[in-house]
């Protein structure tokens, strides 16, 4: 068991069982043992492989997609480009590049990094030492963002978000908990039903068993970024594995050395994630106002940007152009990241439909 199941069970002891919700956020964040606050977990040398790390074309899809949306909205300065859980930089260093193609969106914009962990923003510091703009972090997204034009990028963070679990019985839904028992941890439902829960049933029956996931954390933070593009203008692009919130999973996972595991086996040392509702957050976003493209499938979005066409030129200048290719594989091809990973779209009102889409 690790130091920070422990310092879980304890607290279970005195105030009883965790959501699930509440869980993922002490395993992920909490500040002396969390997940992501204590480490580098990107890239072949720690636990999971994001599609930035893959191939530099995927930073450079998403970079000249927001420059593009960026002219289509009449080139406003101020603007602010925002990046949600930006990793090690990499995606950020490589949609930088591509961008200064348009020096003119460079000078119009601020840069500004939302990320909660000290260890990956020192990394994120050395890897964006060398960018030609002013770059800033800030901990959340909060008011500070929200007072002109925004354009945001957002690769699997809403995938980290916390989501609360409840289980169909034949008297309602009940949560699912976290509990521990003699120094362990396992999940069972809290014994009441949960009124008033109805939104899950927009999905149709359900059988005994069947898992409903909900994220308020994403819904809000989502209602949060729509507000700001409908009233200021900008566009939000976001890429995360996920469903279109048909029917009922239990899609909650831990991954440690590229390897699945038991959720509650190692919290603070397995990163843990769940699927992205692209259905929810699309409703999130209209409700705020803001109009919504997609999701489309992550393949078929780079490839109607003209990822093909830029693999095409890497490869002339590559040394081993057989490596080009797999990359490119790995980030369209259905069996790869291609249909599993999606893209969503959030622009203003009365928008007309953008590349990709």
């Amino acid at each position: 068991m690790t130091a920070l199941a422990e310092r879980i069970a304890r607290l279970i002891a005195v105030q009883g069982p965790l959501s699930v919700a509440q869980f993922m956020t002490v395993t992920l964040h909490d500040p002396k043992s969390g997940y992501y606050a204590t480490r580098d977990p990107f890239g072949r040398a720690g636990d999971f492989i994001t599609a930035p790390e893959v191939s530099q074309m995927f930073g450079e899809m998403l970079g000249l997609w927001t420059v593009q949306a960026w002219r289509h909205q009449g080139e406003p300065s101020p603007a602010r480009l925002v990046e949600l859980g930006p990793g090690r930089g990499t995606l950020m260093a490589d949609a930088l590049r591509a961008a200064k193609v348009m020096p003119e969106f460079l000078k119009a914009t601020e840069i500004v990094l939302v990320e909660a962990s000290p260890a990956l923003k020192k990394v994120q510091e050395e890897t964006l030492a060398a960018a030609a703009c002013p770059l800033r972090w800030t901990d959340r997204f909060d008011d500070s963002l929200r007072d002109r034009p925004l354009f945001l990028i957002a690769n699997e963070f809403f995938d980290a978000l916390p989501v609360r679990q409840f289980v169909a019985a034949d008297d309602g839904w009940h949560e699912r908990m976290v509990t521990a028992k003699d120094g362990r941890l396992f999940f069972a439902l809290a014994p009441s039903p949960t009124p008033g829960l109805i939104a899950a049933g927009t999905r149709g029956p359900a059988d005994a068993g069947a898992v409903y996931e909900v994220s308020a954390a994403a819904t809000a933070l989502m209602e949060e970024i729509a507000g700001t593009i409908a009233v200021k203008g900008g566009a939000a692009l976001i890429v995360d594995y996920g469903h279109r919130g048909e029917g009922y999973g239990d899609t909650l996972q831990a991954v440690r050395g590229h390897q699945s595991e038991g959720v509650l086996d190692n919290p603070g040392d397995a990163d843990i994630s769940a699927h992205v509702d692209f259905s929810t957050l699309a409703q999130a976003a209209q409700a705020a106002g803001a109009a919504t493209f997609g999701p489309v499938e992550q393949g078929d979005f780079l490839t109607a940007l003209g990822i093909v066409q830029r693999t095409e030129g890497l490869a002339l200048r590559a040394g081993n152009q057989a490596d080009v290719w797999n990359d490119l594989e790995r980030l369209i091809l259905p069996d790869r990241m291609g249909s599993l990973f999606k893209a969503l779209a959030v622009l203003p009102p009365n928008t007309p439909k953008p590349e990709g889409f």
